[in-house]
């Protein structure tokens, strides 16, 4: 999965970016910092605890293992993970993020990095547009003062981030709309979704996508009649409603800590709209791996480790920190990450064995993988994640907590534990 990060510069999607990835990336208080894609990988919090966790206490009922220790330092955990880690059966998981360099206004007509911009939005499989929700920069990035309606600011810095991508929608749409017209004569209905697919399968578009979108189009105008003869407003309102389908766009309302009030309550989104404070997360987490506190990503506070080897400077910037933190909940950064991919893109955790009881893998570890996956995977489609000759040779899979032998339609839940058995 590749989520990207996208907005005007300077409103700390970088630092959103390096928060959640810990990659080293340019920052800097000035527009156009970024000025290539970066691209590095989350480790996120699955949405149940770790499979590790029945399996160790299924282990203990059998007396096949003792209880955990008060200084068992994965709390528990006994899965060897080949990516990510588990502490305490949470188990984080991997997904890409891609910190797309900065848009202004007039990029869908090559301003900015124009259609380089747009061809690396239309490889995520969703996007998350960071904001300034403190009003500290203009609609091209610049600082300023805060702005008095930081409601209205915004309204327009999320605007123009949807009205730059109609209107690229609408250009490819309008490039081709002759020929489409001429298939919706000869062929109905059917004719205009046949050729609004092909012409946006290079975006991911499926037929589903093309089917609701042009049912929002009819919620509006009626019936598809005569699309030959439609106006300029019909067409671009259907690259509108395509692009509602292809581009639901979540918010991190960031720079949350500096705001006034909640401003991004006034934000129109057809996604998820979170204030965070990527700042903030990126201060924890570097302290964090600098030993000087002891900060998991999404945690309500953190402890010091060693007060005596700090600074007052030091000391003091962490009890303001601690204070918001407690304030706020949390920084926002992994909560919206989470939801974007759990919720808004409905997958689910599979964990892949290759021992259906011991849940081990060929060498013995045990649930060493933990796969990302659309939620009600079926079996061979997992078994072509794992590996292309698992799913050229699928034979039949088991469930590894039921035992039951399923079928190549079966359907994985979130937190199956799944053997898939395959012609070698």
């Amino acid at each position: 999965m590749r989520i990207g990060l996208v907005g005007k510069p300077n409103v700390g999607k970088s630092t959103f970016f390096s928060a959640a990835t810990l990659a080293k990336v340019d920052i800097a208080n000035y527009p156009f910092c970024t000025i290539e894609a970066n691209v590095g990988v989350a480790f996120i919090a699955a949405s149940m605890p770790c499979p590790c966790k029945d399996l160790r206490e299924r282990l203990e009922a059998d007396g096949r293992l003792e209880s955990v220790s008060v200084d068992d330092p994965r709390q528990g955990s006994i899965c060897e993970p080949r990516t990510g880690s588990c502490v305490g059966h949470v188990r984080l998981v991997p997904t890409f993020l891609v910190d797309v360099a900065g848009l202004v206004p007039g990029a869908a007509d090559g301003r900015g990095r124009g259609n380089a911009f747009l061809s690396d939005l239309a490889n995520c499989d969703a996007l998350i547009q960071v904001v300034d929700a403190a009003g500290l920069t203009d609609i091209e990035g610049n600082p300023i003062k805060a702005v008095e309606d930081v409601e209205s600011a915004l309204k327009e810095e999320t605007s123009f981030l949807t009205e730059e991508l109609d209107s690229w929608i609408y250009g490819i749409l309008d490039d081709g709309w002759s020929r489409g017209s001429r298939r919706v004569q000869a062929e109905g209905d059917k004719g205009l979704s046949t050729f609004l697919h092909e012409r946006f399968t290079g975006l991911g578009a499926s037929l589903s996508h093309v089917l609701q979108a042009l049912d929002e189009f009819r919620n509006k105008w009626g019936d598809l009649e005569t699309p030959w003869m439609w106006q300029e407003d019909k067409v671009r309102y259907l690259a509108f409603c395509i692009r509602r389908q292809l581009f639901p766009i979540h918010i991190a309302a960031n720079k949350a800590d500096s705001a006034k009030g909640t401003p991004w309550d006034a934000i129109e989104a057809n996604g998820i709209v979170q204030p965070t404070m990527a700042d903030m997360e990126l201060a924890l987490r570097r302290a964090d791996s600098a030993g000087m506190i002891s900060y998991s990503s999404g945690d309500e506070t953190f402890k010091i480790v060693d007060e005596s080897k700090l600074n007052p400077a030091q000391l003091a910037a962490l009890s303001g920190m601690k204070q918001k933190l407690a304030d706020a909940k949390n920084t926002g950064v992994s909560q919206l990450i989470t939801k974007v991919l759990f919720e808004a893109l409905d997958h689910v955790v599979v964990y892949p064995v290759a021992d259906e009881n011991g849940w081990k893998d060929g060498d013995g570890k045990i649930l060493p993988d933990a796969f990302v996956v659309p939620n009600g995977i079926e079996a061979k489609a997992l078994a072509y994640k794992v590996h292309s000759d698992l799913g050229d040779g699928f034979i039949k899979a088991v469930d590894g907590r039921s035992r039951r032998v399923v079928g190549a339609d079966y359907e994985c839940y979130d937190n199956s534990v799944i053997k898939i058995h395959a012609k070698t």
